[in-house]
């Protein structure tokens, strides 16, 4: 059975061709969709890259307009899961991999 976003579904010649790519996904969601619209594995990665900067201008609106709990604790905290989950994102990338980030992982926008 193939677990979802396992590597299963990507070509070996897609993830070595469009591995940088798909990295940088992860700094700027939209390179993939402009250098490499034709990677599936690329545009995973576009698609995981897009949900990490919304949620991070989620945390940073949210953290903004809540005073002190904002300011303290959701956008300092909430600003270190989105860091850490983009590590995780560039790592696996790196890695020919294509596995879901946590928390986050399972929402699909781009097809």
């Amino acid at each position: 059975m193939e677990m979802p976003g396992s590597n299963m579904r990507y070509s070996p010649e897609d993830i070595d061709k469009n591995k940088t790519v798909a990295i940088l996904a992860y700094i700027l969601f939209f390179i993939p969709l402009l250098a490499a619209r034709e990677s599936k594995f690329a545009m995973y990665h576009a698609n995981q890259g897009l949900v990490l900067f919304l949620a991070a201008m989620i945390v940073n609106v949210l953290g903004s307009f809540i005073p002190l709990i904002g300011w303290f604790v959701i956008l300092p905290l909430g600003n270190l899961v989105i860091i850490v989950l983009a590590i995780l994102g560039i790592v696996n990338a790196y890695k020919g991999e294509a596995k879901p980030l946590p928390l986050l992982g399972g929402i699909k926008i781009i097809t």
